[in-house]
């Protein structure tokens, strides 16, 4: 089982390796900076010069200058020099029958600072340039960088035409501080977008920036804060780092301690190498400080730690001017002759051979001693990269402009003397600056070079991140690029690899932000007084939805849906209302069936005894019309079951208020009857004749034409409609009819009321004659259920909502019209058909009131 479980990991490892194999930029590096190489010295700037000779360059030219001391840093430099000169001397169509060589100034690229303030001071003598004459004073162009901090001081003097190849600098394209300085390398203009780009990619929202103190880092400061207010990305803490020492030293222990303190994980940092600003950043590696610092290509820098590490986001991202891939450098490298450059050039071209080119393209004889000796403790400490840097390739671009324009130069002088006195020594310095200002050529890997352009085009960039795996070995992974003139949507690539590490190394993405993320069913609230990406979270409104992360406002659902208890989603509504099918609904329609049909069997009963004393009594007719509208009472209240349509809506309030209206104003007409029937105690009184004339008909009538005009200003004004309620019930759409106008539903109910409370007045005064037949106290006891109802009704209705509202409103109906059935008519239905033997006229005087 430990056998197996051994060689799973190492399938594993293997399958990682293969993995990590593919992704870095090439199976070369060229790479050495690390922090102990200078012990502790600032970077070293080198000025090479480029001048023609009209024989070959001699076999042991360059191994018989005095004090060649090169740094290990700078080796890719002179690298990149000898192998554009040698290609270039090679090609039969640029600069033939002439070579071009270089120089250097001795010791400049060892001790910078020194170096220039001899050869630039008022006292300088120029000897000691190497094949640089100062006879008439002799024009040829110098290469001078990568730090433009200290090449500045290479311009100041010397008027000859010079070529930066470092990072583009804007204040070396003043043509009036530097008429005679040109740019390789793009601008940088582009830059504060990519890194922002990159922070949103990996949902870095909270950064620290440390700039230093100059116009640069300021204007550098300046684009990228734009930068981040426009995409929502916020600064933690800026630190701009003063170029004075001794200003420096006293505010170290301020920036030491709010980087410390910042809960920032990731922390930009612009400016030059040469500067406090490295010290500051080793200072910080000193103190124990670990972010990630996403920086420029001359800050990958790479330390020897030897911590082992699976961490992907370790280190530097760094963002390097894409340069095109010099194909023909690598086997440049394998076949360099070793005995024309001072020897520890080819060791280092020996020692970059072993330790990055795989077996089969590397010879055997040349490795084997340094397979079996070199110790692992050697290899940790040295990486290197055989594709070029940006410096390296500018550099080269740099030689090709050079000889493009030397080229020009001899094809005019060809005219104006004798081939003979051609010796590659040219005097016009400005000639010369004005052909190398305006040189385009294409390079020989097909990539056209525009001097003129430079400094107007932004650079496209290569994203990279040492990975220091396995243990101490800084392996720089290209993680993406970056190019302003593609889509916005395109610009940032991202390897698609980079999943298959995450996975690989069970690795997961660091995070650097204010505030915790606001996942799906949150919205941001943003703190008083804080940085837009300090906020807090909290939960959508009802009926709105979230369904991304850290966004703005929540999203209302549509009136058909409604948010799920997390609201993350909307859901479709279902769409409710007082159907036939609902338990509700079938009871109440049931209720109004059998109260209907109760009211006309009583109906039929009144008119099969409309000749007993019972049905006589108070005008039988009345009651005639009282059992019908009752009947038509319980049966409106179908008109508020089931789907609502506009026909349903119309008729729903004034079916109900004119057929109760008829009802009450019946009653109100039998209580009058009663009551002119026991004021008449003499015959042939005025009152009599009111009876028997039947003028109480005609209160029906006129009551019920006032409840037809109030009904129709109703619909005239304000018909009823269909309406949809969304917030009765969770989840339902109850689909109701809208009254409109609540004051003209009020003036109906409150018409009803008034008959009622009339009717009961009249019946109450009539209560308390004694007579067989007298229904008066029956009437009084109706209209007071039926004022009970409705009153108890209108505070139950307006707290009700949706379909709740309408099933009070049919119960108030169905209570109310039983009432008037139940208490008027059920004492007389008794009498009919239980107690036959008191429906009869004896003992009563006036056997005919009509």
């Amino acid at each position: 089982m430990g056998k197996l479980c051994a060689l799973l990991i190492s399938l594993l490892l293997l399958k990682f390796s293969l993995i990590l194999y593919s992704w870095t930029e090439t199976s070369c590096f060229w790479r050495l900076k690390h922090a102990e190489e200078d012990h502790g010295g600032l970077r070293n700037d080198c000025e090479f010069f480029l001048y023609l000779s009209p024989e070959p360059p001699e076999e042991d030219l360059y191994n018989n200058m005095t004090d060649f001391i090169v740094p290990t840093e700078k080796f890719e430099f002179f690298l990149a020099l000898i192998f554009a000169t040698e290609e270039i001397n090679r090609n039969p169509y640029l600069l033939p029958n002439m070579s071009l060589l270089f120089s250097i100034l001795v010791g400049l690229c060892s001790n910078t600072t020194e170096v220039i303030d001899l050869i630039y001071s008022p006292q300088a003598n120029f000897s000691i340039i190497p094949n640089y004459e100062c006879r008439n004073f002799i024009c040829d162009v110098s290469l001078i960088g990568p730090s433009w901090s200290t090449s500045i001081k290479m311009t100041t003097i010397i008027t000859s035409p010079k070529i930066f190849f470092g990072p583009f600098h804007p204040l070396l394209s003043d043509n009036v501080l530097f008429p005679y300085v040109y740019q390789i390398a793009h601008k940088d203009t582009c830059l504060p977008k990519a890194m922002v780009s990159l922070m949103l990619y990996f949902t870095w929202t909270w950064v620290g920036l440390v700039v230093s103190d100059d116009d640069q880092g300021i204007q550098f400061l300046s684009d990228l804060r734009e930068e981040m207010q426009r995409n929502g990305v916020c600064l933690a803490f800026v630190n701009v780092i003063p170029d004075n020492m001794q200003l420096y030293t006293a505010r170290a222990g301020i920036y030491d301690k709010q980087i410390m303190a910042s809960s920032a994980k990731v922390v930009i940092i612009y400016g030059e190498m040469n500067s406090t600003l490295e010290v500051s950043f080793r200072r910080w590696g000193y103190l124990g400080v670990q972010r990630i610092w996403v920086t420029t290509s001359h800050w990958d820098v790479t330390t020897s730690k030897r911590d082992f590490s699976l961490d992907p986001f370790q280190g530097t991202v760094t963002f390097e001017e894409h340069c095109g891939k010099v194909s023909k450098f690598r086997h440049f490298m394998q076949i360099l002759n070793i005995s024309k450059y001072p020897v520890d050039i080819s060791q280092m071209r020996t020692k970059w051979n072993y330790f990055n080119c795989s077996v089969s393209e590397t010879n055997f004889s040349s490795m084997n001693y340094y397979l079996f000796s070199t110790t692992v403790e050697w290899l940790s400490q040295h990486k290197f990269d055989m594709v070029m840097s940006a410096e390296g390739y500018n550099l080269y671009n740099a030689v090709y402009a050079v000889a493009h324009t030397y080229h020009e130069i001899v094809y005019q002088l060809v005219d104006s003397q004798p081939i003979a006195e051609l010796r590659g020594i040219f005097r016009d310095c400005h000639q010369m600056a004005s052909l190398l200002k305006k040189r385009v050529f294409t390079n020989p890997i097909g990539e056209l070079v525009d001097m003129n352009l430079r400094e107007k085009l932004c650079a496209d960039y290569d994203i990279y991140n040492i990975w220091n795996f396995p243990q101490g070995f800084g392996l720089k992974v290209k993680l993406g690029g970056y190019s302003s003139y593609f889509p916005q949507s395109q610009q940032l690539h991202i390897s698609e690899d980079l999943e298959q590490i995450m996975g690989a190394t069970s690795f997961q993405l660091p995070t650097s932000t204010c505030s915790v993320t606001c996942t799906p069913g949150f919205r941001k609230f943003h703190q008083e007084h804080a940085a837009d990406c300090c906020f807090d979270c909290a939960w959508c409104p009802e009926h709105e939805v979230s369904n991304e992360t850290d966004v703005e406002q929540c999203v209302h659902c549509p009136e058909d849906q409604y948010s799920n208890p997390e609201h993350t989603r909307c859901l479709q509504r279902h769409v409710s209302f007082l159907a036939y099918e609902d338990p509700l609904g079938m009871t109440l329609a049931c209720m109004s069936l059998c109260f209907s049909a109760l009211t006309a069997l009583v109906l039929g009963a009144f008119v099969k005894y409309n000749n007993t004393p019972i049905v006589k009594a108070n005008n039988r007719i009345l009651s005639y019309i009282l059992l019908i509208s009752i009947t038509i009472c319980f049966l409106c209240s179908l008109l508020f079951i089931g789907h609502p349509h506009i026909v349903t809506c119309i008729l729903q309030q004034t079916t109900f208020g004119v057929f109760f209206t008829v009802a009450v104003s019946t009653v109100l007409a039998k209580t009058i009857t009663v009551v002119l029937a026991f004021k008449l105690t003499t015959p042939g009184k005025r009152m009599r004749g009111i009876l028997v004339s039947g003028a109480p008909k005609f209160v029906i009538p006129i009551c019920t034409l006032i409840q037809f005009i109030l009904c129709g200003i109703w619909l005239v004004m304000a018909p009823p409609f269909i309406d949809t309620d969304t917030h009765s019930e969770h989840g339902q759409i109850i689909i109701v009819c809208s009254k409109v106008s609540a004051i003209a539903f009020h003036f109906v109910l409150g018409y009803l009321g008034s008959l009622a409370l009339g009717s009961f007045t009249v019946a109450f005064l009539a209560q308390n004659r004694s007579d067989r037949f007298n229904e008066a106290k029956f009437l009084t006891f109706s209209m007071l259920v039926f004022c009970s109802i409705w009153i108890t009704f209108l505070p139950i209705y307006h707290s009700t909502k949706g379909k709740v509202m309408v099933a009070v409103e049919v119960l108030s109906i169905l209570a109310s019209s039983a009432g008037l059935l139940g208490c008027i008519f059920v004492p007389k239905c008794y009498v009919i058909f239980m107690r036959p033997d008191l429906n009869s006229l004896q003992k009563f005087r006036d056997k005919s009131l009509y």
